[in-house]
């Protein structure tokens, strides 16, 4: 069972957090550090993003990590190289978070592959259109056991959403706004409601909440309307702010206590 699917059916009772980082930064050669240093700190799912010149979907602290990163000299082909690395010494799910353009550069086949080969449970590729989702990626997914991971936004409708439901697997990607990326001191009456009236479609893939999660009023209101929640920005910031993935989880840790 692709470990996802694992993760959510064993699961179902205890609500789950996930964590994004770019790799390559803040060094370039600390990615197995970071993901064996989450992995022991109790972080149940690890995105690893794919650094990207335009990341169009990113908010400011994201998107520095993802320059910093391509200047350390960071690429697909050596983030692959980094996770075969320490494959058979992580058990949790890793998704790799990357914007097309480099993903068609390497080759959607070759990509998926490469996943498989370096423990990669699944891809979130926040720019591609669903019916090239439909059309080209996910025969070639679905052939290596790949789970590619939509986001819905408030502004999805509810045919897309149920739609998105229909044909993808593992989890949905609820995206908390429809701004970019970027911590929030919590969620206002709109996005409540957004949460309950998806909470209200009894979809049949799970969901996990990201974008603006970065303390306890945001954490669990997204873990009150989810499978769980995902945070990126915050740690990506205490990440660069300690160089060590240890001490940043000791003040994520603290933060969500507040």
């Amino acid at each position: 069972m692709n470990k996802i699917n694992r993760l959510f059916a064993e699961n179902k009772d205890r609500k789950l957090l996930s964590l994004y980082f770019c790799a390559g930064c803040p060094t370039l050669d600390n990615t197995g550090d970071v993901i064996k240093t989450l992995e022991r700190r109790g972080i149940d799912m690890i995105e690893v993003g794919i650094p990207f010149s335009d990341p169009l979907a990113d908010g400011p602290v994201i998107q520095s990590a993802g320059t910093i990163a391509l200047r350390n000299g960071m690429t697909l082909r050596l983030l692959f190289d980094q996770l075969r690395e320490i494959k058979d010494e992580v058990q949790i799910p890793l998704v790799l978070m990357g914007y097309l353009n480099v993903i068609m550069h390497y080759g959607i086949e070759k990509f998926c592959q490469s996943c498989v080969e370096a423990g990669v449970s699944g891809a979130i590729i926040p720019d591609l259109p669903f019916k090239d989702y439909m059309e080209v990626v996910k025969p070639i997914a679905d052939k290596y056991d790949l789970r590619i991971i939509m986001m819905i936004t408030p502004e999805t409708s509810e045919e897309r959403i149920r739609f998105i439901d229909e044909h993808t697997d593992g989890f949905i990607y609820m995206v908390s706004s429809a701004s970019i990326t970027g911590a929030q001191k919590s969620f206002d009456d709109a996005k409540q409601a957004y949460f309950r009236r998806i909470n209200e479609m009894n979809l049949k893939n799970p969901r996990m909440i990201g974008f603006g999660i970065s303390n306890k009023q945001t954490l669990e209101s997204a873990q009150s309307n989810a499978a769980g929640a995902i945070i990126g920005s915050k740690f990506v910031t205490l990440l660069n702010e300690t160089k060590d993935a240890d001490k940043a989880m000791d003040m994520l840790y603290d933060a969500l206590r507040k």
